[in-house]
């Protein structure tokens, strides 16, 4: 019996590493006193935790601001940035943004500029703004209480209606060229005025880039305007203003208050949320020495800077008794007894990007409920090859849009209903998140980013939708809002469209948690598949799954454990693994393995890991930007994509990498943000691909990084073999039983529920 992680270690048998090369003192009948460190893990972005410390920049000498330190790394979520705020090494072909991406951000920008100029008597206004500009008046003028604002004056922002037989098609924007560098006059200028603020030169092109070509004029008139800068933090940013503006700088400064507001809603973003409570908003605002966070909340607000939200304020209504005299059956009070506190729907503040991504994904999902045609497809039904597969293609005849989950072997769920789509004539893609999780899906699989850029796939009609009849997404549950609200946007009316995903994974790095809000909501059918991921593997990842760490029998060394004291050793068992062990015992090349582990930084961080790991494989002095022929590294063109490699050549253009087969050139000046070292990755990198054997790497410092879909996702990343190098004792059980994922603060479940009855839809699943 092999020992499961958090059990007792198992014997010397049962591990591979120990068949003649592990040292005699740590071998795996050693019982675990792995060591815990205070610091050194910077762990893997878990959704709902905050970033990792180390990754915060120093305040430069006499308050002004420190570079980033964590620029240099943009794979890690808490450093992730949408790539409008990108550095000033510009922007390569491949990390163009996704058409709709862009789209969406135009007119961001375009209600910004809008913005910019004076709004004489709220003129410029409708709707929801005109409301809220008239509560901050009403407010400022002793009309209403301050407080009332927040508890009950926030009008509920509503979607518009869907119109299901409307002719219009849904908005679909065109490609754009790949942005270029920041213009050297208005760096120049940017750079003048960061010095006259101590903030130092580093800064000047990432400013530019962010500002526009007013950054110079706009950092002068507020200084402040400087936290827009990713990893520039409120006090750096107060010893900017201080510099420039000297008496002048107050904390009670509305344009402060206006930039922590934003700060603070960016921050949250990086964690995954699309909006937070207006209280918690507050209290931050407090924690930074903001006076009245009330005013400055509301000066926020008026000047466009969040959004305000209270979805689904009609849906809370009294309870009623159902007799009419005395409590009912079921305890409720009588008719007109004061049935205590009432639920409350919170006041929400978001961004003008995650709000209209929102919209925009539950307009376009409603569109496919409503628009597409119910068939009969039961011949192809019954040649689906399994009943969890023949259930999903009844439900994809008689519906729009279908939930699907499962696990690794239910991929072939959706793989056999695009087969069968495409039997009965129709154009039917199936989708994946990464060029690793095409594999075994059938020929025409592509990668959302390669359908959506055109890239791969069918291509587009003539008024710009895909040509697809049927659109199965795996890896849905890596699906971020605005990604999710781009792709739905693309599809014609009358389109099927399938999100297939496992549950239990990590969400995207990216904001939002589409899946989850979609399967919550209630809205379409959801077929659950009944095929188990098969053998010992499958049973532990299933335990995992439901909160239980559980003993399974290997006898074929699927799963084996190696306990270790310390993270040295960790590093020197895994190199040990991956190099003799594991392709001697199981069979697995070295090549076909993949390490993961807790975090970046550490003793037994990916930058460790990889550097011993090369060491091994492919030394080399790194002559190219820390690279060399026939390293394996991870690329990550945008946050949240990781695409892993082998470097081929180098040349005046940059780094050649083979991605699972497809060429990909790294220009020369983004080489060191968006290219490491591949051998060991992250578990949020690793999310949506899998391998035949998987070293899971868990030194001591690494508990406070382990969740339930951390340990999920890392272990269910192996398809034949999992070793897992175990120094955190019983944190691991832990982790297991008790951390599931933090939740995330996000406002598609309502608004698809505003849109779509619940339940309506599901009644054929």
């Amino acid at each position: 019996m092999t020992a499961l992680p958090g059990a007792s270690p198992g014997t010397p048998a049962e591990d591979p590493a120990s068949e003649g090369s592990a040292p005699a003192d740590s071998g795996p009948g050693t019982p675990v006193t792995a060591e815990r460190r205070s610091a050194g893990t910077e762990p893997d972005q878990v959704p709902g935790a905050a970033p990792a410390g180390g990754a915060e920049p120093r305040a430069a000498d006499g308050g002004g601001v420190a570079e980033d330190p964590s620029a240099e790394d943009p794979s890690e979520a808490a450093s992730a940035v949408d790539g409008e705020a990108a550095g000033d090494a510009g922007v390569s072909e491949a990390q163009a943004e996704l058409a709709a991406q862009r789209e969406l951000r135009s007119r961001i920008e375009k209600r910004k500029a809008e913005k910019a100029g004076p709004v004489a008597a709220g003129g410029k206004l409708s709707g929801t703004a005109a409301d809220l500009l008239a509560a901050v008046r009403a407010v400022e003028s002793g009309a209403k209480p301050s407080g009332t604002f927040f508890d009950a004056s926030a009008a509920p922002r509503r979607p518009a209606p869907t119109s299901v037989a409307g002719p219009g098609r849904p908005r679909v924007p065109a490609p754009e060229p790949a942005r270029q560098q920041a213009d050297p006059g208005t760096v120049a200028a940017v750079l003048e005025v960061l010095v006259s603020g101590g903030a130092p030169e580093g800064l000047a092109a990432r400013v530019a880039g962010v500002l526009g070509e007013q950054a110079a004029d706009a950092l002068r008139e507020d200084p402040w305007r400087l936290l827009a800068v990713p990893g520039v933090q409120p006090e750096q940013a107060d010893g900017f203003a201080r510099a420039l503006l000297g008496a002048e700088c107050r904390p009670d400064d509305g344009r402060r208050a206006a930039a922590l507001v934003g700060w603070l809603l960016e921050r949250a973003a990086l964690r995954g949320h699309t909006a937070l409570d207006s209280a918690a908003v507050r209290t931050a605002l407090a924690g930074h020495s903001v006076p009245d966070p009330d005013e400055a909340l509301q000066h926020a607000i008026a000047e466009g800077v969040v959004l305000v939200f209270q979805d689904g304020a009609d849906a809370v209504e009294p309870e009623e008794a159902e007799g009419p005299e005395g409590p009912d059956e079921h305890g409720a009070p009588e008719a007109g007894e004061d049935s205590g506190p009432q639920a409350t729907v919170p006041v929400l503040l978001g961004l003008d990007r995650y709000a209209l991504a929102e919209e925009s994904l539950a307009d376009g999902l409603a569109r496919l409920v409503k628009t597409a045609q119910p068939a009969s497809w039961e011949e192809a039904a019954g040649a689906a090859g399994s009943p969890s597969a023949s259930e999903l293609v009844r439900a994809a005849a008689g519906h729009g849009m279908v939930a699907h989950t499962g696990g690794g072997a239910a991929r072939a769920e959706p793989a056999a209903l695009v087969e069968a789509a495409r039997a009965l004539g129709l154009r039917a893609v199936a989708v994946a998140h990464s060029e690793n999780g095409r594999r075994g899906l059938g020929a025409g699989a592509v990668t959302v980013e390669g359908l959506l850029s055109g890239a791969e796939g069918p291509g587009r009609e003539e008024d710009g939708t895909l040509a697809v009849d049927l659109l199965a997404v795996l890896d849905a549950p890596q699906l971020d809002v605005e990604t999710a609200a781009v792709l739905v946007e693309s599809l014609p009316d009358g389109c099927r469209l399938v999100l297939s995903g496992d549950p239990g994974v990590l969400w995207s790095a990216g904001a939002g948690r589409v899946f989850a809000d979609v399967l919550a909501a209630r809205v379409c059918p959801v077929v659950a598949s009944r095929t188990p991921d098969p053998g010992p593997l499958g049973e532990l990842v299933s335990g995992i799954g439901v909160g239980e760490l559980n003993r399974v029998e290997a006898p074929g060394k699927e799963v084996v454990i190696v306990p270790v004291r310390d993270a040295g050793e960790a590093v020197h068992r895994t190199v040990q693994l991956v190099a003799d062990s594991v392709p001697r015992a199981i069979g697995v090349p070295s090549a076909d393995t993949q390490v993961i582990t807790v975090g970046h930084g550490g003793s037994a961080g990916t930058r460790a890991l990889n550097a011993a790991l090369k060491e091994r494989f492919n030394p080399g002095p790194g002559r190219f930007g820390g690279f060399d022929p026939a390293d394996r590294v991870a690329y990550t063109p945008a946050p949240g994509r990781t695409l892993t490699g082998t470097v081929v050549s180098a040349d005046a253009e940059g780094l050649r990498v083979d991605c699972e087969g497809r060429a990909v050139l790294v220009p020369k000046d983004l080489v060191e943000s968006t290219l490491r070292h591949g051998w060991a990755l992250t578990a949020h990198q690793a999310a949506g691909m899998r391998w035949p054997a998987v070293v899971v790497v868990l030194p001591g410092d690494a508990a406070q990084g382990l969740s339930r879909p951390w340990v999920y996702t890392a272990f269910s990343r192996g398809e034949r073999h999992l070793s897992v190098v175990h120094g955190v004792e019983q944190a691991l059980a832990r982790a297991v039983a008790e951390i599931p994922s933090e939740d995330r603060t996000t406002r598609l479940r309502p608004l698809l529920e505003s849109l779509l009855a619940p339940g309506a839809e599901a009644a054929g699943a």
